[in-house]
């Protein structure tokens, strides 16, 4: 599937980690349709080292993303039971207490996979049965979805980096202001910085005229 943006958001429904302690059987993003943006974000694995600094990061700006009718969503392929244990386990024990959004439990990485953001090779053999090679679990991938639950951006990074939660912030900040304005926004555009008028359209119809 490779780049998402401009297509729908793959749909699923699995367990899920809400408001730091609450397990829940049928989560999905369909609840946001029409209501909110979603910065829906994958990380490899609980109980790690580069993970824990994304989840507190976007905990840190979660009140800032809601005021802009974003919900921030987390997913990898751990468990539920593994999510809710890694909540009890305060910050400075490297743990993920204080974290409210939903984390997302994709046991069957098949979200994982929808998003192509699943790290590890697999296949079938003859018999139909499946091997893999190396762990399966998620590339930091990260996807805004505006609210008609289209994808407007994304990004996949290898376990190894961990992401800018400005720029997260950033592109959400540039959606709504085309969306506001009609205007688009040049590189490295930021909060309080004009958008250029898309000319495109008039272009293309000046050169089907001459």
């Amino acid at each position: 599937m490779g780049v998402l943006v401009g297509k729908k958001a793959p749909s699923f429904t699995a367990q899920a980690v809400i408001n730091g302690e609450e397990i829940v059987e049928h989560f999905s993003l369909d609840q946001y349709l029409g209501k909110k943006y979603v910065v829906l974000f994958f990380y490899p694995k609980d109980f790690t080292f580069v993970c824990p600094t994304e989840l507190h990061a976007f905990q840190a700006r979660l009140a800032e993303f809601e005021a802009k009718d974003v919900a921030i969503v987390a997913a990898s392929t751990d468990t539920e039971q593994s999510h809710w244990g890694w909540l009890q386990v305060p910050k400075d024990k490297g743990g993920i207490a204080g974290v409210t959004y939903p984390l997302v439990a994709d046991t069957n990485k098949t979200i994982s996979h929808n998003y192509d953001v699943l790290a590890g090779s697999y296949e079938y053999n003859d018999d139909g049965e499946l091997s893999a090679s190396g762990e399966l679990t998620a590339y930091r991938g990260l996807f805004l979805i505006d609210k008609n639950g289209i994808v407007k951006h994304q990004t996949v990074n290898v376990n190894e980096l961990g992401r800018s939660v400005d720029e997260a912030m950033r592109m959400v900040d540039a959606l709504q202001y085309f969306e506001k304005n009609g205007e688009v926004c040049p590189a490295n555009w930021k909060v309080g910085d004009e958008g250029l008028v898309d000319t495109h359209a008039g272009v293309a119809s000046y050169l089907s005229k001459h």
